[in-house]
């Protein structure tokens, strides 16, 4: 045999050898060039417990945590929906309740916005969107928009509380301010077995005419077993600095005319 032809055959057989090993190349492809397969499965990392952001706010939370009414008193900016938001997420998620209910009585600001259209749910997803936004912001949008949509979460006006009653709801009357006497007790008497209550307010932006139901439930009720009042002042505001100078101002009386 030549020595050409011998090369030739030499070069055909290396080229059919059968190796069982994937070639290093392959390997690097996979790991480099698609890491989405990797994450996209990727269990995500357990939302961070909210925290209070002073002492004020620690006390509020370790009152609706041991209490079963927990009245939130206090001005603008201090945090009371959001602490507020926070342990009823905790407690959904947690099992501890079925239900987080909002309810609030459907007063605006100055003058009337007039006739919204649509279905109830959304003539008050306006009075919700607030509370809903805190509630993302402790739970994440994908839990609240699930536990919305599977009626885990329920929003009415406090007008369709009557007849109702709270079993394992955390349930949330927002600008409670607003309530009448007569409103604020058909509220309390809806509470049921395994329920939290928690009625936030601020006495000093009433929006109503008449007598708050809530300044007159606080005199009624405070001190019932199971009752707590916590109060916050604006040194507990976190909003920001221009906010409580903003409210210090308000609260200074005008001159008689």
């Amino acid at each position: 045999m030549s020595r050409k032809h011998a090369r030739r055959k030499e070069r055909h057989t290396r080229n059919h050898t059968y190796d069982d090993s994937p070639p290093d190349s392959v390997v690097i492809s996979l790991q480099t060039t698609a890491p989405h397969l990797v994450t996209q499965y990727r269990t995500p990392a357990p939302r961070k417990k909210i925290q209070p952001k002073n002492k004020s706010q620690a006390r509020f939370m370790a009152a609706i945590k041991s209490s079963t009414i927990t009245f939130g008193l206090g001005p603008a900016g201090t945090g009371k929906s959001f602490c507020t938001a926070a342990m009823a997420a905790e407690a959904l998620m947690a099992d501890e309740i079925d239900r987080i209910v909002f309810t609030r009585p459907a007063v605006e600001v100055g003058n009337s916005l007039g006739f919204l259209p649509g279905r109830l749910d959304e003539k008050f997803d306006p009075y919700f969107s607030a509370f809903k936004s805190c509630l993302i912001n402790n739970a994440g949008k994908g839990v609240i928009d699930c536990a919305l949509k599977n009626g885990n979460i329920v929003v009415e006006p406090l007008a369709y509380m009557r007849g109702k009653t709270f079993d394992r709801c955390f349930v949330v009357l927002d600008e409670a301010q607003n309530c009448s006497p007569e409103e604020m007790k058909m509220f309390l008497t809806r509470i049921g077995q395994n329920a939290k209550v928690v009625v936030n307010g601020d006495l000093s932006q009433s929006d109503i005419a008449s007598y708050s139901g809530l300044y007159d439930a606080i005199n009624r009720v405070h001190d019932v077993p199971g009752v707590h009042v916590h109060e916050f002042f604006c040194d507990d505001i976190v909003r920001s600095d221009i906010v409580r100078d903003i409210i210090m101002k308000y609260q200074i009386r005008r001159p008689a005319a």
